[in-house]
C-alpha cells in the first residue's frame, strides 16, 4: 500500500470523526432542527462524507472519537466549525457548552486555554466584541 493511501485514509478518518463531533453538538439539545440539518449537509459535503457515512453518524448510537489535528490552526478551524453549528439556532445552551469544552479539550487545547478560546469565540459569534477586538480582527 502506498504511503499516500495511508495519508488519505487518515485524513478521511479525521474528517469523519470531526463530522461526528459536529453532528453530536447539533443533536445535544434534542432533535436536529432544519437549520442545523442544512448546515450538517454543508459540512458533509465540505468533509467528503458519503450518504452512508452521514446516515451512520446521525444514528443516536454513534461513537466516533475526536481526532485532534497536529497543527493549532487546523484545531482552531475544527473548533470554528463547531461554533458554526452551535450558532445555527442563534443560541448556546448549557449542554452545548459542556460538549463544546469537551471537544475543545479533545482537540488538544488545555482546559484554561479552551475556556479563553470558547469565551472569545462566543463573543465573536454573538456579536458582543468590544471595539479594540473588532479593530484587531479587521486589521489582521
Amino acid at each position: 500500500m502506498p504511503i499516500l493511501d495511508l495519508y488519505n485514509h487518515s485524513e478521511k478518518r479525521r474528517n469523519l470523526a470531526h463530522f461526528a463531533a459536529i453532528a453530536s453538538l447539533a443533536a445535544v439539545d434534542g432533535d436536529v432542527n432544519d437549520q442545523e440539518m442544512k448546515l450538517l449537509v454543508k459540512f458533509a459535503n465540505k468533509l467528503d462524507i458519503t450518504d452512508n457515512e452521514f446516515k451512520e453518524v446521525m444514528k443516536k448510537s454513534n461513537k466516533y472519537p475526536i481526532d485532534p489535528q497536529n497543527n493549532s490552526e487546523l484545531r482552531l478551524e475544527r473548533l470554528f466549525d463547531l461554533f458554526k453549528i452551535i450558532f445555527a439556532d442563534n443560541e448556546v445552551d448549557d449542554d452545548e457548552m459542556v460538549l463544546l469544552k469537551k471537544y475543545a479539550i479533545g482537540l488538544g487545547f488545555p482546559s484554561d486555554k479552551a475556556d479563553k478560546i470558547i469565551g472569545k469565540s462566543i463573543a465573536i459569534f454573538s456579536g458582543r466584541i468590544d471595539f479594540d477586538d473588532y479593530l484587531y480582527l479587521i486589521n489582521k
